[in-house]
């Protein structure tokens, strides 16, 4: 009896060690495949939403007066610097920074999910909108450090020239060097905790909206393209509308001159006009999330179909 034991054991032991293994090796692909699937997303949401999105910045960050509304923005852009130089004025910046952006928040998405299946009770083995919410919420986090800076340097080359001035910038990397050049990290990096504190509860009602909608549009079967897209532009629409004061802030934060503190932006804009000076641009930021986000995941989604029929 001691016999078989002795050698039953190790021979289990083994098994276990080799289970192991197989199961991180198949986390660590499922995490490389979000990356890649994210970058893909990302790449459709910014060919798709780019122009809605300079409109939006450049009605939060004018003066008073400068803009009637997004159509005037758009007349006045395209007059004085040409159909796609005017309306995708900026675009390196989130085209260079927006792949890993997508990538790592789709990425940090999975590794959420992961870590609310580990911590928390799953009943058969689906999330809870809650788990799915905390999940969604953890994906800003290593997202931030991306997306701050290209933030900074999107929204600078996003409203130079609205004015008619000269430019200052010459492109992303010219904005970089002279932000170095004038304050250091911290300037490239200004508005990193607005930047979190827009993108934590935005990704917790983006991932959230998004997994709700398709499985209803669904039915719980694997969803069509369309189901997809009208899930992507729906999870985009309740990010937006839960976040857009706290993106006014961001957003004249980083483009305003010196030092300015959160709380300096905030009184500052409610002194322009009270609560409404905190939703200039809205109506493009709605119309821009639905095309952009649908884009978005239909990016995400075919991407893995591709990797599945390569790998699988």
């Amino acid at each position: 009896m001691s016999k078989s034991v002795s050698v039953d054991l190790p021979a289990k032991v083994e098994a276990k060690i080799e289970e192991v293994k197989v199961e991180a090796a198949a986390k660590s692909m499922a995490g490389l495949r979000s990356l890649v699937a994210g970058g893909v997303g990302g790449v459709f949401a910014v060919i798709s939403g780019h122009p809605f999105d300079l409109v939006k910045v450049r009605l939060q960050t004018a003066e008073k007066g400068v803009y009637r509304g997004a159509f005037d923005v758009v007349a006045k852009t395209v007059a004085r610097e040409g159909m796609f130089r005017g309306l995708y004025a900026g675009v390196s910046a989130p085209l260079i920074g927006v792949t890993p952006m997508f990538a790592v928040s789709f990425w940090g998405y999975d590794v959420g999910k992961n870590l609310v299946r580990r911590f928390s009770t799953v009943e058969n083995n689906t999330l809870s909108v809650a788990q799915i919410s905390a999940a969604g919420f953890f994906s800003a986090i290593p997202m931030t450090a991306i997306t701050a800076p290209f933030e900074r340097v999107k929204v600078l080359l996003q409203i130079q020239g609205q004015s008619g001035g000269e430019k200052k910038y010459k492109g992303g990397f010219d904005v970089v060097r002279q932000l170095y050049k004038e304050g250091g990290v911290r300037s490239v990096f200004r508005g990193s905790a607005a930047t979190l504190a827009r993108d934590g509860p935005g990704s917790a009602a983006y991932f959230a909206t998004y997994e709700i909608l398709k499985k209803k549009l669904s039915g719980g079967q694997d969803p069509s393209m369309g189901a997809v897209m009208v899930a992507g532009g729906g999870a985009g629409m309740a990010m937006w509308l839960l976040i857009f004061p706290i993106d006014t802030v961001k957003s004249r934060l980083q483009s305003a001159e010196g030092k300015p503190t959160i709380g300096s932006v905030v009184r500052e804009i409610n002194a322009r006009g009270g609560y409404k000076a905190f939703f200039p641009g809205l109506g493009p930021a709605l119309a821009r999330s639905v095309p952009a986000n649908a884009f978005t995941f239909l990016g995400v989604e075919l991407a893995h179909k591709a990797m599945n029929r390569m790998f699988d």
